[in-house]
């Protein structure tokens, strides 16, 4: 007995620490591709005012909209709110590509392609983070988990039935148990839970950008007068 319920809570430990690798890489891999999200439209707003006038006037307006859509989506948990965030980050795509393609089809200088590869870098960015929140551990590994923890329980209950003065003792493993599944589904989990990413980068490219306009508007009409 004492070897099956060494080898038990052995596979059964090894199991709750691969999943929750697995949680934290994943976590990790979200972040990242947040800050890497805020870097990618920082720098196709810096590169908006290789255009026109009025089409980098857009372009910036557009972009402004598309921050506050993508930190909304890392702060929304309801359905509904989620498929109004998508369809609006959706047309906000083909408004940003779409106002581009004619200078692109007519200019197709060194400075353009640049400012094209942006746009498609900033697009890019949101499929790939989309694609992250996706990619959780599967369901089949929590079934295995949980089949693994009912057997040790069962394995440590019966080895443990000579010890009834110890009984609130042996509680303790349910609960440990317990305790690292939620904490495993907590990280795995990017809409609810208590550990979620949260858009710093993007809401500190929000403030940046915005002073950053609020710096450039009376240069803008400054130059418009003369």
């Amino acid at each position: 007995m004492g070897i099956i319920q060494t080898a038990t809570l052995t596979l059964l430990g090894l199991i709750i620490g691969f999943s929750f690798s697995m949680a934290i890489a994943r976590y990790d891999q979200r972040k990242v591709l947040e800050e890497a999200e805020a870097n990618a439209i920082g720098t196709e707003f810096l590169r908006a005012d290789l255009l026109p006038p009025k089409l980098a006037a857009t372009t910036k307006a557009s972009l402004l909209d598309y921050v506050d859509q993508r930190i909304n989506f890392y702060s929304y948990q309801e359905q509904e709110v989620g498929k109004i965030i998508k369809q609006r980050t959706s047309e906000l795509h083909s408004t940003l590509w779409n106002d581009l393609l004619p200078v692109m089809k007519n200019q197709t200088n060194a400075m353009h392609v640049l400012i094209a590869s942006g746009m498609n870098e900033v697009i890019n960015s949101e499929g790939y983070t989309q694609a992250a929140w996706w990619n959780r551990i599967p369901l089949m590994a929590w079934g295995l988990m949980a089949a693994i923890a009912i057997c040790a329980n069962l394995v440590v209950g019966y080895g443990a039935q000579n010890f009834k003065g110890n009984v609130g003792l042996f509680m303790l493993l349910p609960f440990v148990i317990a305790t690292s599944f939620f904490l495993i589904a907590d990280i795995d989990s990017p809409r609810g839970g208590i550990i979620k990413v949260e858009p710093r980068n993007l809401i500190q490219l929000k403030k940046s950008l915005s002073q950053l306009i609020e710096v450039q508007a009376p240069q803008a009409k400054a130059a418009q007068s003369k």
